[in-house]
């Protein structure tokens, strides 16, 4: 039995460790955690610069939308305003087709019209014109006033139209030639 003893040798390999490859493992460790904080703190920074940029336009189109809403709201009010006003400018022009030589309904009209046009307010052509229905309201028609005169031409303007800007106030009422 010694004999087997001694033939069965066990072998046992035993890894040997040195300070130097304990300290590199240690290196690397320490730079993969390194490596990946940085990349967690870019992919923050990447997250944050995208968040404040997204902020950034809302805010500006927020401030857009306000000076719209404002301008919106004014430009209705002179709009209220001036239709409350138009039929001041009618009596005022009725009052002169009656006595046309009257300084002072002169001097309002002059007034009026100064104004209209500080608002901003003009007045649409018509007598000569073309009928245009987003200008005009045909009230009669009537045969041509002279031969020269075209179809749809307006020979009369019954009450004067307005406009504000590029929106109409009030549309002019007219005569038409057929």
């Amino acid at each position: 039995m010694e004999e087997n003893k001694e033939k069965v040798k066990k072998e046992v390999e035993i890894e040997t460790v040195s300070v130097d490859n304990v300290e590199q493992s240690e290196q690397t460790i320490t730079e993969n955690k390194q490596t990946a904080i940085i990349a967690e703190l870019n992919a923050k920074i990447a997250e944050l610069n995208d968040k404040y940029l997204r902020v950034a336009a809302e805010l500006e189109n927020t401030r857009r939308r306000a000076s719209l809403d404002v301008e919106s709201v004014s430009r209705n009010r002179a709009m209220g305003v001036a239709e409350k006003i138009l039929p001041v400018m009618d009596a005022v022009n009725a009052a002169l087709k009656h006595n046309p030589d009257d300084e002072g309904i002169k001097s309002m009209q002059h007034a009026l019209e100064n104004a209209f046009a500080q608002i901003g307010i003009v007045k649409i052509e018509s007598v000569g014109e073309q009928l245009n229905p987003q200008y005009h309201n045909a009230i009669q028609i009537v045969d041509k006033p002279t031969p020269e005169t075209k179809t749809n031409t307006i020979v009369e303007e019954l009450q004067i139209g307005y406009m504000f800007g590029d929106t109409v106030l009030r549309t002019a009422m007219v005569i038409v030639s057929k």
